[in-house]
């Protein structure tokens, strides 16, 4: 029997299995290959990287750290997670795991504009497309910014934007959806509303080109589309985890789902999705596993060593 499974291989779930194997305790990450870390051209809020880091070198990074101590990635999609005392079933691609304690790093899903997945990918990795207004509206200032999502979620985002000076604009991928108040309070920003659905969307020359019927075409450097997201909870509902009113999962202080021995860390837990949070979340977590075991290992023991914080 494993230590711990951690489901999801981006930086939150490697981090988390890098703490658990300095640990020696016995791990493996499965990674569906879902995430979204890798499809980031370059973060440049990330301590310790000037220059920036790709998601993708990221990854590897941590991958190459993980491998020094022996643990692996099992590249696989987990379909169904179980409980069987003294801990959890774990089922992927024809195996079933049995592991003492459970980390889900499984992260959201973004909710896209509707155009060909070829082009979006393309434009995200040109930085044409972004998701994260906090992780790089300081890059995306100096060109013209589309909002996609006219409705109090892309006002927010529209306005946070437009503190770093950049012209801003707020689109409606359907229809609007704002009171008076909050269109008065975009106008006093200076951010421009485009109640008109839009008709077309595309990218062309290094811009992301936006049509409707009966107005001019405009052309943005950045699209933000604030459309909203999913998070992957339901390997974790699945066993009565507890969800926020946003639909992601809820933990105590050392990451722990209200299922005993379930923790979730990173985009899938309600709070701000940030890298830093994700990785700082995965210490939490890997250091309340490895002392939750300590106890369990020691229970019988009068002598029992306490576990430690760090």
């Amino acid at each position: 029997m494993l230590d711990c499974v951690v489901i999801g291989g981006g930086p939150a779930g490697l981090t988390a299995a890098i703490y658990l194997s300095r640990f020696l305790r016995s791990c493996v990450v499965i990674d569906g290959g879902a995430g979204r870390a890798a499809s980031i051209p370059r973060s440049h809020n990330l301590p310790g990287f000037p220059d920036g880091v790709s998601g993708m070198e990221l990854l590897a990074r941590l991958e190459t750290q993980l491998h020094e101590y022996g643990s692996a990635v099992r590249r696989a999609e987990v379909s169904a997670v179980s409980l069987s005392e003294p801990g959890f079933l774990i089922s992927c691609a024809g195996d079933v795991f049995r592991s003492r304690s459970v980390v889900l790093a499984t992260g959201v899903v973004n909710h896209k504009p509707n155009i060909p997945e070829t082009v979006h990918a393309l434009a995200v990795s040109q930085g044409l497309i972004r998701y994260c207004p906090v992780c790089d509206g300081y890059e995306a200032r100096l060109t013209p910014i589309a909002v996609l999502g006219a409705d109090r979620h892309g006002a927010a985002e529209a306005l946070f934007l437009r503190r770093y000076g950049a012209a801003v604009t707020l689109l409606a991928q359907r229809s609007l959806d704002l009171t008076t108040s909050d269109l008065e309070r975009l106008e006093r920003a200076g951010i421009d509303v485009v109640a008109e659905p839009i008709d077309d969307l595309r990218l062309a020359d290094d811009a992301v080109e936006v049509s409707w019927r009966g107005l001019p075409r405009r052309s943005f450097g950045t699209l933000y589309p604030a459309l909203g997201s999913t998070a992957r909870t339901q390997l974790a509902t699945g066993l009565g985890a507890n969800l926020s009113d946003q639909g992601c999962l809820l933990t105590d202080d050392h990451q722990q789902t209200s299922v005993p021995g379930f923790y979730a860390i990173g985009d899938v837990v309600e709070g701000l999705d940030q890298i830093c949070v994700a990785t700082g979340h995965a210490a939490i977590a890997a250091t309340a596993i490895h002392n939750d075991l300590l106890e369990r290992d020691y229970q019988t023991s009068v002598d029992a060593p306490a576990g430690i914080k760090g």
